[in-house]
């Protein structure tokens, strides 16, 4: 080897030992941070496997506020007006889950529950008889203004009621006869029906409360009435003009009426200031107590009709039998409030009365 070439050997080592000396003088310095860092990111995955940690995305936390999942959040608007800073009402979903889920199945049950039972009872007790037969007397139970109150309310609380049902309804029942399009256009025919009937049955409903709210006070004996179910399964009990039943009756159709009255006029009319919050608490009254007072109503009408006999005549045309009278509704009869007629009724060739009086 020559001296050059050993000279070249030499100054190759010094430049390897001289780089891996500068390379140490480096990192030994750095070895406990690296340590240190190993250990807390083992730490971390440990955590991590035990309770994951959600990595915070901008584009979600950008949706969820404007879904205000957390906490309602007002934006900013040049748009001045009732919820106009609010992008997303996220409470219109709890409603729409609550419609779908609750109201809708659980008013079916209850109304076929109703209906169910009325039919049972029908069945098996049939109409309830007036004891002793008609007697030939007519007595005056209700003049001609307060049979007018009573079948315009009636008749107005149907029109909504049938109109209601049918958007409410209507999709399950109508959509299989008549095809969407159909639908479609009953659908639209009673919501127009329903808006602009519904702010009349206001005026309807103070009618009946200033007709017939004087004889509907609860006094002593309607407990016993109550307690009796009025003589359903046998036995007299005495009752005024109404009874305890027909004075619930009335109470609970003044209370949910009115209640659809005042929801039915914000529903109506988006002009008193109200927001989707307060919109959306309406549909909810409304529809309960549409639900809840059409199934009550369905027990009204057939103690009216079918179930009493002898009751119809009384909102037809007036006038119920002496013995009818006594059977139901004796204390009344005794107080004489109204002007009796002892004209006999005619019997018809069937050997019952013939019909109204004349």
């Amino acid at each position: 080897m020559t001296n050059i070439e050993t000279k070249r050997l030499r100054m190759r080592k010094m430049l390897s030992w001289s780089a891996y000396t500068l390379l140490l003088i480096v990192l030994l310095p750095l070895i406990p941070y690296g340590l240190q860092a190993a250990s807390d990111n083992g730490e971390a995955a440990s955590q991590a496997r035990v309770n994951p940690i959600e990595v915070p995305s901008p584009g979600a936390e950008l949706w969820r506020n404007v879904r205000q999942r957390d906490a309602e959040y007002t934006g900013i608007t040049q748009v001045k007006g009732v919820d106009t800073g609010t992008l997303i009402n996220a409470a219109g979903e709890d409603w729409r889950l609550f419609r779908m889920q609750t109201l809708i199945p659980y008013g079916a049950i209850l109304m076929g529950l109703i209906l169910a039972a009325i039919l049972a009872f029908y069945v098996t007790r049939g109409s309830v008889k007036i004891p002793g037969g008609f007697s030939g007397k007519k007595i005056l139970r209700f003049t001609m203004s307060e049979r007018m109150v009573h079948w315009a309310t009636a008749g107005l609380f149907w029109l909504l009621g049938v109109t209601g049902l049918t958007l409410l309804y209507g999709r399950f029942v109508l959509i299989p006869l008549f095809g969407l399009d159909g639908f479609s256009v009953t659908a639209s025919a009673c919501k127009e029906i329903h808006n602009l009937f519904g702010p009349l049955f206001l005026f309807a409903m103070i009618a009946l409360v200033v007709t017939f709210i004087k004889d509907n006070f609860f006094v002593r004996g309607d407990g016993t009435w109550l307690s009796k179910l009025g003589g359903l399964f046998g036995g007299h009990v005495s009752a005024g003009r109404f009874n305890a039943g027909e004075k619930m009756w009335f109470w609970i159709a003044t209370l949910l009426g009115f209640a659809l009255v005042i929801t039915g006029l914000i529903l109506d009319f988006a002009v008193f200031g109200q927001g989707r919050v307060v919109m959306e608490l309406s549909h909810v009254v409304h529809g309960l107590s549409a639900v809840v007072m059409i199934a009550v109503s369905f027990g009204h009408i057939y103690l009216g009709t079918a179930g009493m006999e002898g009751s119809f005549s009384s909102m037809a045309n007036g006038y119920v039998d002496e013995n009818w009278a006594k059977a139901h509704h004796d204390l009344w009869l005794k107080e004489g409030v109204h002007p009796t007629e002892t004209k006999p009724w005619h019997k018809s060739t069937t050997g019952g009365p013939a019909g109204a009086p004349r």
